[in-house]
């Protein structure tokens, strides 16, 4: 089973930008579907982000036009570039496989990276 390791995350004010990491233990050419959800206290786990093998993304309607994902099969990592940050952005911040490519079963969860927004 593939290990996902997140880093990148930090404190930043709005308006600012942070560049989140998800490397896996092997190459992650065989896997279609990646994703990174964001989770605050109290709160499920939400999906910030998605993005194929072919490189097809989707993104939460609160950071269409704000966030970008991306992925480098080369380098086992995919990215995702957060710009124009809120604090409501503000949360831990995983990265995960999609087992069944239906979006539904996630799994190989990272242990996440901190972000924090401050306004």
């Amino acid at each position: 089973q593939v290990q996902l390791v997140e880093s990148g995350g930090g404190l930043v004010q709005a308006g600012g930008s942070l560049r989140l990491s998800c490397t896996a233990s092997r190459s992650v050419f065989s896997i279609n579907i990646m994703g990174w959800f964001r989770q605050t206290p109290g709160k499920q786990r939400d999906m910030v982000a998605t993005i194929t093998q072919g490189g097809n993304t989707a993104y939460a309607d609160s950071v269409q036009g704000r966030f970008t994902l991306s992925r480098d099969n080369a380098k086992n990592t995919i990215y995702l570039q957060m710009n124009s940050l809120k604090p409501e952005d503000t949360g831990v911040y995983y990265c995960a496989q999609d087992y069944y490519d239906d979006y539904e079963e996630w799994g190989s969860w990272g242990q996440g990276t901190q972000v924090t927004v401050s306004s």
